[in-house]
């Protein structure tokens, strides 16, 4: 293969920084829709931004540090394991919400802390929307944003696999 995917797939350092822009553009995303269009999430929904959230991390400190090829093969290794299992909560995620898989049983939905008296209390059970992990609360495409994000963490994953395959290929000289 040859052109800019076989450039891309040649440099690890890209594709750690193309996972990490990517992630960040889901967790940007999901900002947008619980901040912007008022979607609460649930509990499955914020568990699915954990792996982003290390995958950010791990990116930048990649990039900072990551210098030798084994250090960018590792990077692309943990990466490669953020996106499985990202990809299986996404996965997990879309088939409660489509009746497949039970859900956790404490997936309805918290509280705020706990009230001071009877009236406090009453008062939080008038005003809390409980979110729960059977309902997706948007779609498009007839896929939810837990869908979206299986199908975005399953493509991470593929790149971060095709980098780790295309740098075991190359001779260490040509990694830098």
């Amino acid at each position: 293969m040859t052109g800019p995917a076989s450039r891309l797939l040649a440099d690890p350092r890209r594709l750690i920084a193309l996972i990490g822009l990517v992630s960040l553009a889901l967790i940007g995303g999901a900002w947008f829709f619980e901040l912007v269009l008022h979607l609460r999430p649930c509990k499955l929904c914020l568990e699915q931004r954990a792996p982003h959230y290390a995958a950010i991390g791990l990116t930048t400190l990649a990039l900072l540090f990551a210098r030798s090829r084994r250090l960018q093969i590792a990077a692309l290794i943990v990466l490669a394991l953020l996106m499985a299992w990202s990809t299986g909560l996404g996965v997990y995620h879309s088939g409660v919400e489509w009746g497949i898989f039970a859900g956790p049983n404490d997936c309805g939905g918290t509280l705020a802390p706990a009230a001071a008296g009877v009236q406090d209390l009453m008062k939080q059970l008038q005003t809390t929307r409980i979110v729960s992990c059977t309902e997706a609360a948007w779609r498009f495409l007839g896929l939810s944003l837990a869908g979206w994000n299986a199908l975005a963490s399953l493509g991470l994953l593929v790149v971060a696999l095709l980098g780790l395959r295309s740098a075991s290929q190359r001779p260490a000289s040509s990694l830098g």
